[in-house]
């Protein structure tokens, strides 16, 4: 599972909007259990040249995500993206068009508060526009934020959802670079002060009937095992040299759980391949380059990867993981026979569209679970010989880039979108047996029927498989 979500722990819309009265600021009033976030500028409404603001304050559990990456659930800087995602709230108001909303870390800490009205401002408490707490004001009205670590987007129909990447601050978080008192979100110093009001963006807050749209931070990576042993391709000067390179990997289990090779532990370890017919023999064949070892690396408990490009035109091969040392290596596992082929596939031997199943998939799920979802796969067009007829097992295709999204079947509304960007946080692992995914149900919103739904990857195209697969969480 490459997705994992953290719903905000707070959030408070706060301002200095005159009442209905339009002589008393809502200065001391308090919205935090409304289940609405709200930022606008006013200009002139009161009298010539006044003006009124409202600012969103939330905050989010960075407690949970440094904890999920201490348990490894979560990736180490540099391999993950935390998303800050809040959703549009229609409204039957003026929307503003052609803005930009600012989002910085707020430098104080600040209470959430039990206030709702949004309209007269007529529940006072904390936080607000005047004070963080009961017992702190703020340095400057509206809010304390830091000038460093803002992010920015821009909103030209006024309808759209907010969606940052703020890694870098979440980073700053996690590491006690920035001690994490949430952000505030509010138009940009400009547009706070200019003489064309922008009223009224609102987003749906933490407290929301709707699951899906309370605000949170969402952490992506691309955790796609990509094994290559099934699809071993001999080196060729016709390819860029990153399409050259198989990706290996070892699994060390003991008694069917993973565990670390004690001389490894967390370090380098080599692979090398030989000839054979049943078994490595003879010496260590050079790869390409004439190197006779490929240095790897760990990817996870008792997960270990490393990638060749073979330069020695064999059927079959076996790959053997050792140490580094020269005069005599300690081997750790030799792999079974690998079959190498060409790379000769042109567009124009691409399959148009696959027959594809999730073989393990069941008809309901608790938000406990995270199964690992296996897929088989053929080629549309595939005719069956007779061998293959008569074998007791058909091929599984292994499909290299394959990715998958999730809707909820009644309204049709997109839980997890397609990772096909620069992080690809949905595609697909695999290994020998074929394609895999693991999913985490926990994200979901149970009482609810969901559908997975696959797309391929082939030669610059995305082609979108027509099956669903049809699932309930409970």
């Amino acid at each position: 599972m490459s997705v994992k979500r953290y719903v905000a722990n707070a959030d408070n819309t706060i301002t200095n909007a005159f009442q209905d009265n339009l002589t008393t600021r809502g200065t001391g009033s308090n919205m935090g259990e409304s289940d609405i976030l709200e930022t606008f500028y006013i200009y002139a409404q009161a009298s010539s040249g006044s003006e009124e603001l409202s600012r969103i304050l939330i905050d989010f559990p960075v407690s949970d995500i440094s904890a999920d990456r201490t348990a490894g659930t979560i990736p180490l800087s540099g391999s993950v993206n935390f998303i800050l995602k809040m959703s549009n709230a229609p409204h039957s108001q003026t929307l503003p068009v052609k803005f930009t909303l600012t989002v910085a870390p707020i430098s104080a800490s600040w209470e959430e508060g039990y206030g709702l009205d949004m309209e007269n401002y007529s529940d006072l408490g904390v936080s607000n526009w005047i004070s963080a707490s009961s017992t702190t004001g703020w340095v400057s009205e509206g809010g304390d934020y830091l000038t460093s670590s803002n992010y920015s987007q821009y909103f030209a129909g006024g309808t759209e959802d907010l969606e940052i990447d703020i890694t870098s601050l979440a980073e700053e978080w996690i590491s006690g670079t920035i001690t994490n008192y949430g952000v505030g979100v509010h138009l940009t110093a400009s547009e706070e002060s200019g003489d064309q009001s922008f009223y009224t963006k609102m987003f749906f807050a933490r407290g929301s009937e709707f699951y899906y749209k309370r605000p949170y931070i969402e952490a992506r990576w691309n955790s796609a095992i990509t094994d290559d042993r099934n699809d071993f391709v001999l080196s060729s000067s016709l390819l860029p040299a990153e399409d050259n390179l198989n990706k290996l990997y070892l699994y060390n289990k003991f008694r069917g759980k993973l565990v670390n090779i004690p001389d490894v532990g967390t370090g380098t370890i080599y692979v090398s391949l030989y000839s054979g017919t049943t078994a490595p023999v003879g010496a260590r064949l050079p790869l390409q380059g004439g190197a006779t070892a490929s240095a790897g690396g760990y990817v996870s408990t008792g997960v270990y990867s490393a990638s060749v490009a073979m330069g020695t035109n064999l059927d079959q091969v076996f790959d053997v993981w050792h140490d580094d040392s020269s005069s005599t290596p300690t081997e750790y596992y030799s792999g079974s026979a690998i079959t190498v082929r060409d790379h000769t596939a042109s567009p124009d031997d691409a399959p148009g569209e696959y027959i594809i199943k999730i073989t393990n998939l069941k008809s309901a799920y608790s938000t406990q679970e995270t199964p690992r979802l296996k897929m088989y796969a053929r080629t549309k067009d595939w005719s069956p010989t007779v061998y293959t007829i008569a074998s007791s097992q058909i091929e599984n295709t292994t499909i290299n880039n394959m990715f998958y999204r999730l809707r909820r079947t009644s309204d049709d509304y997109g839980v997890i979108p397609y990772g096909t960007g620069s992080v690809q946080f949905t595609k697909l692992s695999y290994d020998k047996s074929g394609n895999y995914f693991d999913f985490d149900m926990s994200l979901l919103q149970p009482g609810y029927e969901y559908a997975f739904k696959f797309m391929v990857l082939e030669y610059g195209e995305y082609k979108e498989q027509p099956e669903d697969f049809k699932f309930r969480v409970e």
